[in-house]
């Protein structure tokens, strides 16, 4: 199916806030065909090298579920390989923005499911992942477990590539399949960046191409996190 949106365009994007009861942070984030379910847990048992140190940690897990994708993704597959770089890639990100002397020595604990992907997975799943970070805090604050909010600024991430010369935002599987560059964008709503990952596919790119994939992807999580913002208000 050829892209039928404009090059600097996201896919639809909807945040449902509180979307599971059984955990204290919860979101499903969809950006398309993309669909990924973000829970957050607030736990007091730290790892044993943070104890007495005054600090809490915030941690994430990623996997992709069975029926995600065409082909059936196996359950024993999730702690390998690709899953633990992107587990650890959203864990980077969250602690990025999170006070974590605020944790008053607790662990908060982000588990993102693919519930079906459509390229974008990584880039949704830290998108949704600070939605329920931040419902979690929300929980925490309500029950005094924080005597402030942990949380100190937003982050969101997003995809950009150059497919057929064109440079485009937010690459669904089929243009991400094609891209000559594909690079994913993890920044802060301050503005900075958290994370950059970017690889020719066959193509050199120059620092020009650059320059115009990291201001088309940081006007695309501008979006993101004024969405982030009226999904939390």
């Amino acid at each position: 199916m050829p892209r039928d949106r404009a090059p600097d365009e996201l896919r639809p994007v909807r945040l449902h806030l509180g979307y599971t009861q059984a955990t204290p942070g919860s979101v499903l984030i969809e950006m398309g065909r993309t669909r990924v379910l973000c829970t957050a847990s607030v736990d007091e048992d730290q790892p044993r090298w943070l104890r007495d140190s005054g600090k809490g940690w915030v941690t994430a897990e990623y996997a992709m579920l069975p029926g995600s994708s065409s082909e059936r993704i196996r359950r024993d597959s999730y702690t390998k390989g690709r899953q633990q770089e992107i587990s650890r890639l959203i864990g980077r990100a969250l602690r990025a923005a999170v006070d974590l002397k605020a944790l008053n020595e607790r662990v908060i604990r982000v588990d993102c499911d693919v519930i079906e992907a459509d390229g974008g997975t990584r880039t949704a799943a830290i998108t949704g992942a600070w939605v329920a970070l931040w419902d979690a805090c929300q929980w925490g604050l309500d029950r005094s477990f924080f005597a402030r909010n942990p949380i100190v600024d937003h982050v969101a991430a997003t995809s950009v590539g150059i497919v057929d010369g064109v440079t485009l935002l937010d690459l669904e599987y089929e243009s991400d399949a094609a891209a000559e560059v594909d690079m994913n964008v993890v920044m802060s709503g301050s503005g900075g960046l958290i994370e950059v990952q970017g690889t020719a596919e066959g193509s050199v790119f120059d620092r020009a191409d650059l320059d115009r994939m990291l201001d088309l992807a940081g006007a695309g999580i501008g979006e993101l996190i004024d969405m982030q913002k009226q999904a939390t208000e």
